[in-house]
């Protein structure tokens, strides 16, 4: 008979644990002298980069943070972020980035939604720095990638490099169990306020375990990464599973077509992500669409499927390439489906099928599953799902409800186990690789004194996946146009939730009991930027 597991003390924890900086460690052990990260001309090994994580790890205990606690982190993709992640994962503290795509304000509401003591910013990123000590009195420790000391609003950031300098090299053995937190992802602000998932451990490595086995991952290749490391995608999918692989990892700081292609053909990249409209300019930019892309082996596209004519041409472009539709959410640490090679046509417009790890079903409003064919809400299984929704325990309880997570999500699956994805929920509209809640917008336009109603939607586009748009009705005699609506949504939203177009109508469609009909405005305006 198997005898009970003995309480966790540090030596037996560090025989048995899932712990996501170990991850570094059995690579810096196997990979020593490979090249980890590639930042904008600066470069670590593997070596390098677990002798900065232990440092940096040993001195975050040291300002006297507890297991569990957030570090704050205010930056593009850079070695200090990535250093503090495993930072974070080896001390048994929770990595929380900042999505910088949000508005000052939700910046501010994130970072004191998590109570971090700690904020690391970009030297890029200053000046939106050095304003949110003032906003969050619980902020105690600044720290940014600058090389001196730096007095701002009566504050002293201290140089990240401090961190690694004050402590020491040797391993960080303190008990990590497999679903404490590890980090914490700020969704784009779907309800009034971003949410906070909360994932951990054993869901992190599950998950990239999971992207190595679905994307035929092989030792020591290198990735692309310009899509911003705050978010799952980039973090989960693409950082994980090459450091577990002792791969390179090239970042970017944003899209630029002919950087990103100069870059695949420089370091012989063999994965990459981009999202439709990042292949769309590539392909159409002279400079870029002359680089040789024959290393890469794997081209991911997120956000939404692609026209098949338009499919051809980046498989023309990338001929070596599975070129391959992935989807997933935050909540279910991605990615959750993918499409396989042998279906890279006869089910082109699908989302593929599940992930290695995830099992995927289509359930009813009642809570009972449904068998192929049929239309429903899209759920997971699997060991990669986030802990919680942070300080929403409403909100996480609904996720969970039936034994499932619940991912908003309509769709069917085929007989082959193939998913056919057909709308959201919840009017989440997905837009530019950023998720939009379209009440959101209609909030804030109906904040217009000018408006009396408002109705959001996404619209195919070519650039975006889709486009928000929204049909507006006027208070009467009213005289103001659409420029000046999109402007005040300027003014109130991060600007990917800006419209991309505003309509002003006499009526919206309605059911009987008044209900707009979002459906119907969709279908009437499908081709509206073709």
């Amino acid at each position: 008979m198997t005898q009970p597991h003995p309480a966790a003390t540090p030596e037996m924890n560090m025989i048995d644990r899932v712990c996501a900086g170990d991850i570094l460690t059995r690579a810096a052990d196997l990979y020593p002298d490979n090249i980890a990260m590639v930042d904008d001309g600066r470069s670590m090994t593997y070596r390098e980069f677990e002798d900065q994580a232990n440092r940096v790890a040993h001195s975050l205990l040291g300002l006297g943070l507890k297991h569990g606690e957030p570090v704050g982190v205010l930056a593009r993709n850079c070695l200090e972020l990535m250093v503090t992640y495993m930072a974070c994962a080896k001390a048994n503290l929770v990595f929380a980035p900042v999505n910088l795509g949000l508005k000052p304000h939700e910046i501010a509401y994130c970072l004191k939604d998590c109570g971090t003591r700690v904020l690391i910013v970009e030297e890029a990123l200053m000046e939106a720095g050095q304003a949110l000590p003032e906003q969050l009195p619980a902020l105690e420790f600044l720290y940014w990638t600058g090389s001196h000391n730096h007095e701002a609003g009566g504050q002293t950031w201290q140089p990240f490099q401090s961190l690694a300098s004050k402590g020491n090299d040797q391993p960080v053995e303190v008990v990590v169990g497999d679903r404490d937190p590890v980090q914490l992802l700020y969704t784009s602000g779907t309800t009034a306020n971003p949410k906070g998932v909360v994932t951990s451990h054993l869901a992190v490595t599950m998950a990239a375990m999971a992207n190595i086995i679905a994307n035929r991952l092989p030792p020591e290749a290198a990735m692309l990464c310009q899509l911003p490391l705050f978010h799952c995608t980039a973090v989960n999918c693409l950082a994980l599973p090459t450091f577990m692989m002792g791969g390179k990892l090239v970042m970017a700081k944003g899209f630029d077509a002919r950087e990103c292609a100069r870059l695949i053909e420089e370091h012989q990249i063999y994965m990459l992500v981009f999202l439709p409209m990042m292949f769309n300019e590539v392909l159409s930019d002279p400079e870029a669409s002359q680089r040789d892309f024959s290393s890469v082996r794997r081209a991911l596209y997120a956000m939404a499927p692609i026209a098949e004519s338009k499919l051809q041409g980046i498989h023309d472009a990338f001929p070596n390439a599975d070129v391959i539709l992935g989807s997933g959410q935050t909540e279910f640490t991605p990615a959750t489906c993918l499409i396989r090679p042998e279906h890279q046509w006869s089910k082109a417009g699908s989302w593929g099928t599940a992930t290695p790890l995830t099992r995927v079903a289509i359930m009813d409003d009642h809570g009972r599953l449904l068998p192929p064919g049929e239309t429903g809400e899209i759920v997971y299984r699997g060991p990669q799902v986030m802990t919680e929704y942070l300080h929403q325990p409403e909100k996480t309880e609904e996720s969970f409800k039936h034994g499932w997570f619940h991912s908003g999500d309509i769709a069917s699956i085929d007989g082959d186990g193939v998913i056919w994805f057909t709308d959201r929920k919840k009017d989440l509209i997905k837009t530019g690789g950023e998720n939009v809640a379209s009440l959101d917008v209609e909030r804030c336009l109906m904040g217009h004194p000018k408006v009396a109603e408002a109705a959001v939607i996404g619209v195919p586009h070519e650039r975006w996946g889709e486009a928000i748009t929204a049909s507006v009705i006027l208070m009467p005699d009213a005289d103001t146009n659409e420029q000046a609506l999109i402007d005040h949504c300027r003014e109130h939203l991060a600007g990917f939730k800006v419209p991309k177009a505003i309509v002003i109508v006499e009526e919206f469609p309605r059911t009987g009991t008044g209900k707009i009909q979002k459906h119907v405005i969709r279908k009437g305006m499908e081709d509206f930027f073709s």
